[in-house]
């Protein structure tokens, strides 16, 4: 996201309102609760403070993980990133993420549905034609706090206070952030507090951070959207390097 206030936070339990449960593992089981996915997104960071990473995929061959597409950089949170709540244990040391710290959510993430202006779109995931009424809700007090939301549905009310329009062009002069992306389901349980509208998008520019989410180049989502299937249970992978190091073998992560 360019600017914070053009491209803010990130994810949703609430397009996951738009996609099937798939058969995953409790969080706690970790690393289990992946073991059936057999596609990767990977992001690495320098550290927890950093706003930049580098984006890898992975496609699972029996119990190894091969690369699978070019690598590509990508930006995060102007703050870095913060443990997430997502497939991954508990964390036990590092930052905790919370509504507001503009840091992108670290751990293991089940990939939720791609959403974009266009009505259709040829991605072989679950696809959500947005339109102007369409928010995700960002207010932690709200009853659809990380959810997305119509507001020809729910009423204007619902969505007060809330900064996540998610027709972008519409609301912000143009701004393309989500003419195509997808959600990183952080928080789908939707605790208060703890982040919410967590999505990978298209990012302003090389240098320009995220309120939370994790931007790319328009090519890069591009190919991220035809290579994900949702049959391969595809998850979104975002770490430090030391605690990449640290976990992966524990988390049976792809080699370096």
């Amino acid at each position: 996201m360019p600017e914070l206030r053009r491209y803010p936070r990130a994810v949703t339990a609430a397009l996951m309102l738009f996609v099937s449960a798939m058969p995953y593992a409790r969080a706690t089981d970790a690393p289990v609760a992946w073991t059936s996915s057999r596609q990767m997104v990977l992001v690495i960071v320098d550290d927890w403070n950093t706003d930049h990473g580098t984006l890898r995929t992975y496609t699972r061959d029996g119990d190894a993980w091969r690369p699978d597409g070019a690598t590509s950089d990508v930006t995060i949170g102007s703050n870095g990133a913060a443990w997430g709540i997502g497939l991954n244990p508990a964390p036990s040391n590092g930052p905790v993420k919370v509504e507001g710290d503009n840091r992108s959510p670290a751990g293991v993430f089940r990939i939720g549905p791609a959403f974009g202006y266009a009505e259709t779109s040829g991605t072989g995931m679950p696809y959500r034609g947005l339109t102007a009424s369409d928010y995700c809700v960002d207010v932690s007090d709200s009853p659809y706090y990380n959810q997305l939301v119509d507001t020809r549905k729910v009423g204007e009310k619902a969505v007060e206070g809330s900064t996540e329009p998610m027709r972008r062009d519409l609301h912000f002069n143009g701004d393309h952030a989500y003419r195509i992306g997808f959600v990183i389901e952080h928080n789908p349980d939707a605790r208060k507090g703890k982040g919410s509208c967590i999505f990978a998008h298209l990012w302003k520019s090389p240098t320009s951070p995220t309120a939370g989410c994790t931007a790319m180049t328009d090519t890069t989502m591009e190919r991220l959207l035809a290579w994900l299937d949702p049959k391969k249970q595809p998850v979104f992978v975002l770490l430090p390097k030391n605690e990449y190091a640290r976990l992966r073998n524990t988390w049976r992560l792809p080699a370096p």
